[in-house]
């Protein structure tokens, strides 16, 4: 039986996580914690998720509870599930991070992390957008360039960071299939007399509104006809159980970076 660490008890993430481990075979709530202010801490986690008592209290930081499960699962902030995973490093705990807006420095120092332990960082635990992410890259291959490639993400209101990891995920798998760098060909605003489209281009285009999950369309724009490639998100029910599966499959591995792609076994 998997022990988990559940990250943000009272998070909207947090909760969900935690009631997908009590529904799944194979694994156990080990414990869970909030930040150290957090009016959660001390409370009883069943009663902050509203599953009923579980006996397990609220915790106020992952170093008292890291000694009491096998994997820790993170769905934070990019900069607190990095000092998660410089802890998680040093006590060899295995983790799993679904936190997005990591910069290319942060993954940096989150790659050489894992160098001590089993890690899972992926923008998006979905299975479908995991599958999405290939089928694009074959799509984009078989095109060739003589289509043009948009990305529209749509999130709700509360999402801090633009674009999704998930977009940026995207244009990354869709840049490397053109052979194309994304920090050359990333367009990200589009205002004024901007001039014609560059054929070596990907536009990424933000939607922020209400309660949307998440949304993700691939547009791939020829003469004549396009293609519209689109994953919706329903609930994060699917991110959820995507992330407990990543828990119960990154335990076995030996120490790495990780993402999705492996935990499906897609490479």
């Amino acid at each position: 039986m998997v022990g988990a660490i559940v990250a943000g008890t009272a998070g909207r993430m947090g909760g969900r996580i935690i009631k997908t481990v009590l529904d799944t075979e194979g694994i156990e709530l080990a414990a869970s914690f909030e930040r150290p202010d957090h009016p959660a801490v001390g409370k009883d986690v069943g009663e902050v998720v509203g599953t009923g008592p579980l006996g397990i209290p609220v915790s106020s930081c992952l170093e008292e509870v890291i000694d009491k499960g096998d994997v820790i699962i993170d769905f934070t902030h990019f900069e607190v599930s990095l000092r998660h995973l410089k802890l998680a490093s040093e006590r060899k705990r295995p983790i799993v991070i679904g936190s997005t807006g990591f910069t290319e420095e942060h993954l940096a120092e989150a790659r050489k992390l894992a160098e001590n332990v089993p890690c899972v960082l992926a923008p998006n635990m979905s299975v479908g957008v995991n599958v999405l992410f290939r089928v694009v890259e074959k799509v984009a291959r078989y095109l060739g360039e003589g289509f043009d490639i948009e990305i529209v993400e749509a999130h709700h209101h509360h999402k801090k960071d633009a674009p999704s990891g998930t977009a940026m995920k995207l244009a990354e798998v869709l840049a490397n299939a053109r052979g194309w760098k994304l920090a050359d060909v990333g367009v990200y605003c589009r205002h004024g007399m901007i001039g014609e489209r560059k054929k070596e281009e990907i536009g990424i285009q933000t939607i922020r509104a209400g309660d949307i999950v998440g949304e993700h369309t691939v547009i791939f724009g020829g003469v004549g006809e396009r293609i519209e490639v689109t994953h919706k998100a329903h609930s994060r029910d699917n991110f959820a159980r995507g992330a407990v599966r990543a828990a119960m499959w990154v335990v076995n591995e030996p120490n790495g970076m990780y993402d999705m792609q492996d935990v499906l076994g897609l490479r």
